[in-house]
């Protein structure tokens, strides 16, 4: 089975009903449609080529509103890269309660988590050994600049406002808490910010079980936007 273009357009109309309700204001890309890119020149290759713009995927999960993801990427930039050579990524993402990513870590993106506004982001974590295997040891996690021990799994509690960071070689997964969210169509609703260090979303994630991070589409409607993965090459 493959991810239905239709929920992938449900998914962006509803990210920007939940974001304008948060008065989180968007950038110009995050409206443009497929028609709105055809006089796009050279002049916007580094929203093309750092893949800015919309990102949703059920990880190949056939699950996605279990597991599942709505990001927008504001800003990134390109390891070792000259033309790109910002060092850190700015996502949002939309956290409905109920849906999370599969469980992974990355190699070499250190990311902070920052819930800012709707309910509580739940966020479970685990260390990962060098051979990329779970591990029975205590781990230290800055929570608000605050460090503190964790067992193995143990979940962090975000409340508006505050953030966790996560080095790399440490596994989560992360979500809406359930009954804390507003509302929108009986669903709980949170947004949050990834900040990170250059996010490389085709060979530094990790994932504990099969999955893919761009999976293929049924086109069963017209699309609307291009993700972020999609860009036609400027003319």
């Amino acid at each position: 089975m493959k991810l239905s273009r239709s929920i992938i357009e449900e998914s962006i109309e509803k990210g920007k009903i939940v974001t304008e309700h948060f008065k989180y204001a968007l950038p110009p890309m995050a409206f443009w449609t497929r028609k709105d890119w055809e006089n796009k020149g050279s002049e916007f290759d580094e929203i093309r080529d750092c893949m800015l713009g919309w990102d949703v995927t059920d990880f190949g999960s056939e699950d996605f509103y279990k597991i599942g993801r709505v990001l927008l990427t504001l800003r990134n930039g390109l390891y070792k890269s000259e033309k790109y050579p910002k060092g850190y990524a700015e996502k949002l993402l939309i956290d409905p309660e109920h849906q999370r990513a599969p469980a992974h870590f990355h190699r070499n993106k250190r990311e902070d988590i920052i819930c800012r506004a709707g309910g509580n982001i739940l966020v479970q974590l685990t260390k990962a050994d060098k051979k990329g295997q779970p591990t029975d040891d205590k781990f230290s996690i800055a929570v608000d600049a605050m460090h503190k021990q964790l067992q193995p799994g143990e979940i962090v509690r975000l409340k508006p406002g505050m953030s966790v960071t996560i080095p790399p070689y440490t596994i989560h997964q992360f979500w809406g808490e359930e009954g804390t969210g507003v509302k929108f169509d009986g669903i709980g609703y949170t947004i949050s910010n990834e900040i990170s260090t250059v996010c490389d979303d085709w060979s530094d994630n990790v994932f504990l079980e099969p999955a893919v991070r761009f999976p293929k589409i049924n086109e069963d409607v017209e699309p609307i936007h291009y993700l972020c993965h999609e860009y036609p090459k400027s003319t």
